[in-house]
């Protein structure tokens, strides 16, 4: 059973809390406070669902924060449909945000689905990070060879393997290597 944090603006409002209970979701209901963050850390839930008339500055600056530290699937129920307000709340790392309407059947479908596409997201993110980092590997790489080539003569093959041996003698990744031959070389400059 899903845990959500809901942030009502109006605690009296139960449309969304019974709507969530009854899609099968545990639901925290509370306000927006300066513990916001704190509160997601203790709780640990799969989504943070907020009913406001309109994203304030602090939340979408918590929302920013969160999603830089530990990102969660956010679904936002607004009745500001503005588009500055829709960017903002996405560049702060909405997952959904939907506009003057909140249908209790569709609730459970709505939450599944950014669940889905924030880890669709997250996956996205990680291999894009992945990627770069390889990237930056081959990069230090060439210069770590191209710096056995001219100290050394080296050629690039012997450059490559040389490397490579001394990445595995020492238990550490090629990338690695090539950060310490750089280092060293910058030292003896």
């Amino acid at each position: 059973m899903p845990n959500i944090v809901l942030i009502e603006s109006d605690l009296t409002n139960t449309l969304l809390e019974d709507g969530l209970k009854q899609g099968g979701f545990n639901c925290i209901k509370t306000r927006h406070s300066p513990q916001f963050l704190e509160l997601l850390k203790t709780t640990a839930p799969d989504a943070v669902v907020f009913n406001v008339d309109t994203p304030s500055e602090k939340i979408l600056a918590d929302l920013q924060h969160l999603n830089q530290r530990s990102p969660l699937p956010v679904i936002l129920f607004a009745t500001d449909g503005h588009a500055d307000t829709i960017n903002q709340a996405i560049n702060a790392g909405v997952s959904s945000f939907i506009v003057d309407g909140i249908e209790p059947k569709r609730l459970a479908s709505i939450v599944h689905v950014a669940i889905a596409r924030f880890r669709q997201q997250q996956a996205l993110k990680n291999a894009l990070e992945e990627a770069r980092a390889q990237l930056e590997d081959r990069k230090q790489i060439d210069r770590a060879k191209a710096i056995l080539i001219k100290t050394r003569n080296f050629t690039e093959n012997e450059a490559y393997h040389t490397l490579r041996k001394l990445a595995m003698d020492r238990n550490i990744t090629l990338g690695e290597m090539a950060k310490n031959v750089i280092a060293m070389a910058e030292l003896l400059k």
